[in-house]
Order: C-alpha cells, then sequence, then structure tokens
C-alpha cells in the first residue's frame, strides 16, 4: 500500500503542519486512522462536520442528489440551492442569500456588499471597514487584511486599503468611526483569536451607533453559525439583527458552502455581475445544508446548549483547568502549554485544537453523551 503520509509530503503544499495522523474512516465523533486506532474527535474538522462523521440522514441526502445532478453552475436555477435559501430567510428574517465555497468567500461578498452599499448611497469616499483585535475573517488579500492580527500580517504586502482596527471596547471602536466608515465588521465569539465571547452590552451599544450613522454591521458567523452557539446564530444570543451575516463551516455538514446573508438595507445592492461563484450554491453541497438546517430544531438547539453546559462542569473541575470560555459547543480551555496537552491528547485517542494559548473544543453538535464523557475522561487524564 502507498505510504500515503509520505505520498502527502512529497506533492501537497507546505501549508499545513500536519500532525501525525490519518483518518480513513468513522462514524458519529469517532473517527480510526489507518491501523484501526480509534479517537474521539473533539475538532470535527473545525466545526465542518456538524453532524459528526458519515450521519446516515446527510449520507442519504447528499447521495441522492449526486445521483440526480452534482453541478449545473448558477446560470441555471438549482432545486437544492434554492430551498436552502429559503430556509435561510425564513429562520433569520433576512432576505436574500449568496452562496460561496467557504467562509473566507462568504466575507469578501460581505465586504463588497458593504462597499457597494455605501458607494450607492454615499459615493467613492465612504469605504472603511472597522473590525475587532482578536477576530480572524480568512486568507484572501481582503478577509486576511480584515483580520487584526499581525501574526497574519507578514509577507503579502502590500495589504488593501479602507481596514480600520479597534479593540472590542465601545470608547475605542466609537473614537474609529468617521465619514468614511461604511461598515463594523465583527466575530461574536472569535475562534481562532481563542474563543473570546464579546461583550453583550458592547455589542448592543455598537449595533445600536450604526443603526444611527447608517453603517453597516456584519456578523461573521462561519464558525459560530448553524447551531455552533446553542442557538440557529449567535445573534440571536445578543439581541441584535446583523445587516449582513456570514456563515460557512458546519453549514452542510461537511461539503464546502458558505452563505452571506443580506437584510433589507441590501436586498437589492448587489445586481447581476456584481459578485459570482462558479460552484456557490452547488446541488450536493445545498443538499448538505437543507439536511443540516432541518435537523438544528428548537429542541436540538437546547440540547447543544446542555450539553456546552455539561462540558464546562465537567473541564472546571479538573486540575490544570485555569478557565473555560465559549458558548454551546465552541468551548475554550485555559491551560499551560495548550500544545502539548492536544499532543498528549492525540497520543491517548483524542482529537482537540488549539486556540492561541486556549485548547479548543468544537465537537459535533449532535455528539453522544457516551462520546462527550469518554473524550472528557481523556482530557482529564493528559492534564491530571
Amino acid at each position: 500500500m502507498t505510504d500515503i503520509k509520505t505520498l502527502d509530503k512529497e506533492n501537497v503544499a507546505n501549508t499545513y503542519n500536519r500532525a501525525d495522523l490519518l483518518i480513513v474512516k468513522g462514524h458519529g465523533c469517532t473517527v480510526l486512522d489507518e491501523n484501526g486506532k480509534e479517537y474521539i474527535d473533539f475538532g470535527s474538522g473545525i466545526a465542518v462536520n456538524s453532524m459528526g462523521v458519515t450521519d446516515d440522514g446527510w449520507v442519504e441526502a447528499v447521495t441522492e442528489q449526486v445521483k440526480k445532478v452534482a453541478h449545473t453552475s448558477n446560470l441555471y436555477y438549482s432545486e437544492p440551492c434554492a430551498r436552502l435559501a429559503s430556509m435561510l430567510t425564513e429562520r433569520t428574517g433576512m432576505k436574500k442569500v449568496f452562496f460561496s465555497n467557504s467562509g473566507a468567500e462568504a466575507n469578501e461578498f460581505a465586504i463588497k456588499c458593504a462597499r457597494k452599499y455605501s458607494f450607492d448611497k454615499y459615493g467613492r469616499d465612504r469605504y472603511e471597514i472597522i473590525t475587532l483585535k482578536g477576530g480572524f475573517h480568512g486568507r484572501t488579500m481582503a478577509t486576511i487584511t480584515a483580520t487584526a492580527q499581525d501574526v497574519f500580517h507578514t509577507y503579502f504586502d502590500p495589504f488593501l486599503e479602507g481596514f480600520v482596527y479597534s479593540e472590542p471596547e465601545i470608547q475605542d471602536t466609537l473614537s474609529k468611526i468617521s465619514d468614511k466608515t461604511c461598515a463594523v465588521m465583527m466575530e461574536l465569539v472569535q475562534g481562532e483569536g481563542g474563543v473570546n465571547v464579546l461583550d453583550v452590552e458592547y455589542v448592543q451599544k455598537v449595533a445600536e451607533v450604526c443603526k444611527e450613522k447608517d453603517i453597516l454591521l456584519i456578523i461573521d458567523e462561519v464558525q459560530t453559525g448553524n447551531g455552533r452557539t446553542g442557538t440557529l446564530y449567535a445573534y440571536e444570543q445578543y439581541g441584535i439583527t446583523p445587516d449582513i451575516l456570514s456563515t460557512a463551516k458546519g453549514l452542510a455538514g461537511g461539503l464546502p458552502l458558505g452563505a452571506t446573508m443580506v437584510g433589507n438595507k441590501c436586498e437589492f445592492t448587489m445586481t447581476a455581475g456584481t459578485h459570482g461563484s462558479t460552484f456557490g450554491g452547488n446541488p450536493v453541497c445545498a443538499s448538505g445544508g437543507v439536511y443540516v438546517l432541518n435537523s438544528l430544531t428548537e429542541e436540538f438547539l437546547e440540547d447543544v446548549k446542555e450539553k456546552g453546559k455539561i462540558i464546562k462542569e465537567r473541564l472546571l473541575m479538573l486540575k490544570g483547568v485555569k478557565g473555560v470560555t465559549g458558548m454551546g459547543l465552541m468551548i475554550g480551555v485555559s491551560v499551560d502549554n495548550a500544545v502539548e496537552v492536544k499532543n498528549k491528547c492525540l497520543e491517548k485517542g483524542l482529537i482537540v485544537l488549539t486556540a492561541k494559548d486556549k485548547i479548543r473544543l468544537l465537537p459535533a453538535l449532535n455528539i453522544s453523551v457516551e462520546e462527550l464523557n469518554k473524550g472528557i475522561n481523556i482530557l482529564e487524564s493528559v492534564l491530571g
């Protein structure tokens, strides 16, 4: 048998520092490597496998669509695309949806839409977008510029104009608003930044000022969306309504799909030819999205919240845990030497992630109690 790890190292671009793990199959939150060793997966492909691995209903939904047609292009209509868009607008109150392939692309549309809205209404000099330090919005040239973290701002100069960075603190954000500001863009829980949960009063005040000044509020829910925090979207827990909402990751349960939703102000901003995506809204991916959204009932989402509480309560009792942050099943764990803890967990059969100096836990939303407890027991053994 071909040595897959060697084949990968010789042929795949060196952009990933891969762990020594080859996942070959799995079910639920349990995956197996090439030797048959089992791992409890608390990463779910970085919040992508929202229904776990090979969920029976999900497999049936996408397989049935593959048998019909795998791709059409956006020059024509597609039933799964239309149905998913309708489900998203109905459940969020947003007006239109643009489908893409990833979170970065969803944010690209959000950035372009915000600038065009302001260009159409106020002219070309109102284009600045305020983003928050600690946030992460993607790796394209626009979204990496929007990401207000110095660690990402090397090698690729010159970066795009028109982004202003603020601390997630109201006075600093207010001081950055000017007659050039067209939008404020934020993650409500900063995943890559360390699973930092934004203060409710801060977010509500920013939303209020944006409304007063006709500045668009862009909420990036690439990672927090689609049930991850215990509501369909995290903004629901903040008592605000975004003008533009981006999401991806868990939307299609394992297939590449991004979505950007726009509200009343931007319903007709983007017109034919202003943006596009060859694969966006792909019928197979959209079928996965329809299945995921149908699964995210109120009862299901309450269960996500309860499982999040169970994890937090158990973690806070563990020796070596200095603090726990997050919402729902998006959890950050403050420990000494997070990378070492992550590596030891992998050795013992638990997949976890890191975010800055924290362990990051993103298990599938439908994780069984048995798998949940088994994973925490492994983490406990590592920390203890």
